[in-house]
């Protein structure tokens, strides 16, 4: 196996080929990281070139920059993986005097890797040492992930005390109001597709009456509607939504409302809430929403399309105190479209203001499939930038003594960040927990959801709904199908 890393002169852009795809993963991810704007995706095979080229167009003579190369003999694929990411992750550094502060780790859960280490009985002084000499991160970091993952084990273990070691619930409802400029999720604006949104919700009735007597036995602990934005829907129709799920998951159920330590629901648009949907809510029984700014600054929620203002969170948040919810969360996120350090404190501080009981605060990703990553002329925030704002998070976070709880990461994510949920005790997004560290079975309904049900023996088997929503309606009996094959 040999991996080359090339530079290109006349553009400065960087090649990266790799004789076997199994590790050219990482091998992009890591160089991107150094060289965002110089790196570009799209993994090709040229017919003249049996390596494989992670860049389209080559435009200069290159100039060799790295090699990694392994005997064909070796099997021992995962170490090989290890030590090239190690290798590339040291001459990069050097190259660019830069450290990375998750060093070389590209997956999305290092908490996951945090919480086997303890549960191993490794020491918290000993994962972090390890964090930071075999996979190279900040202290800062390594400290994050193991305190982070500490937190967890302590509410799996209270989920699995209160007995709901079974099943999470996930609700998809895919319109928003209108389509942010960093979205990548299967969504599509409500005005498109008002008059069908009541058939949307016939074919997830379906779906969701045919599969429930298949878990009727199975303790429910968690249930999450998500989006999309759910309170898009109007008064009737998301009063449609929570009877139904109530219904299928909950009053038919034997004794299962006992088990059902959280309900949530995203809320996050301000500008599709009111205080009779508010109500809908409460009386079904939800105990937990989201009330997402992500910024607030009017000029940059109008320049990434969210269509709503800070004074409109600020009402919305009052009527939801006001509705009697003791559990709402707030979605920030760094590094959006031209906002500064300053910017981030001050939405910060304003959100103080408003006191939530959790807040997520997301580093800046970009997704191919979001306006802002086919804008590739648009500029992305620096890494310093990224870094002081999560900084600055952490620090805001501890004064307010919101705790760290929640941690998962992204490709593409600027700065090399991070998205962390910070929380008052006792107030968790414990569905977060559970869909990350996959220590329970979700089973998820709707256009584009994704059920995992965790086999012992077979590893995580994955379910897919199609993502289009016209396509789940049209073969809502082959999703219905899809899961019966499973859980028969």
């Amino acid at each position: 196996m040999t991996i080359r890393m090339l530079k290109l002169d006349q553009n400065q852009q960087l090649i990266i080929r790799c004789s076997d795809q199994y590790y050219s993963y990482d091998a992009y991810h890591i160089t991107a990281e150094f060289f965002p704007e110089k790196v570009r995706a799209g993994l090709i095979k040229q017919e003249t070139d049996p390596e494989m080229d992670m860049l389209v167009h080559i435009t200069a003579p290159p100039q060799e920059l790295f090699r990694f190369s392994v005997p064909k003999t070796r099997t021992d694929r995962k170490q090989i993986k290890y030590e090239m990411g190690c290798s590339l992750c040291d001459t990069l550094s050097e190259l660019t005097e830069k450290k990375l502060p998750w060093g070389i780790l590209t997956g999305v859960r290092p908490t996951k890797i945090a919480r086997t280490w303890l549960e191993e009985g490794m020491s918290q002084k000993a994962c972090i040492k390890r964090f930071q000499e075999e996979l190279k991160t900040s202290t800062e970091r390594a400290e994050l992930a193991v305190s982070v993952a500490e937190k967890e084990r302590e509410l799996i273990d209270k989920i699995e005390a209160a007995g709901t070691d079974g099943l999470c619930i996930y609700v998809h409802i895919p319109f928003c109001p209108s389509r942010c400029l960093y979205c990548s999720f299967a969504s599509v604006p409500a005005d498109r597709f008002g008059d069908r949104i009541d058939a949307y919700l016939d074919a997830l009735q379906k779906e969701m009456t045919a599969i429930a007597p298949l878990v009727k036995d199975r303790p429910v602990s968690c249930i999450y509607v998500g989006g999309g934005t759910p309170t898009v829907l109007n008064e009737n129709q998301l009063n449609r939504l929570c009877s139904m799920i109530r219904s299928c998951f909950i009053h038919d159920r034997r004794s299962v409302e006992s088990t059902v330590l959280e309900w949530t629901v995203e809320a996050g648009r301000p500008d599709t809430i009111n205080s009779e949907k508010l109500g809908i809510l409460k009386k079904a029984g939800v105990t937990r929403i989201s009330i997402n700014p992500q910024t607030m600054h009017d000029a940059t929620l109008e320049r990434i399309g969210r269509g709503h203002t800070t004074a409109q969170v600020r009402d919305t948040f009052a009527a939801a105190r006001h509705a009697g919810f003791d559990n709402i969360n707030m979605d920030l996120i760094a590094g959006l479209d031209g906002e500064s350090l300053e910017d981030f404190k001050e939405t910060l501080a304003d959100v103080e203001q408003l006191d939530p009981d959790s807040v997520t605060v997301h580093a800046l990703a970009v997704k191919r499939a979001s306006r802002l990553g086919q804008e590739k002329d648009r500029p992305l925030p620096a890494a310093d930038l990224m870094t002081n704002m999560a900084d600055e998070a952490r620090i805001w976070a501890e004064v307010q003594e919101l705790y760290p709880y929640y941690l998962y990461r992204q490709t593409n994510m600027s700065g090399n960040g991070e998205n962390i949920g910070f929380s008052k005790p006792g107030k968790e997004g414990l569905y977060n927990i559970l869909i990350m560290e996959e220590v329970q079975d979700i089973l998820a309904f709707g256009a584009g959801a994704v059920s995992k049900l965790l086999r012992c023996a077979e590893g995580i088997i994955r379910i897919n709904n199609v993502k289009d929503v016209l396509l789940y309606m049209e073969q809502i009996d082959e999703m219905i199908k899809r899961k019966e094959e499973v859980l028969c």
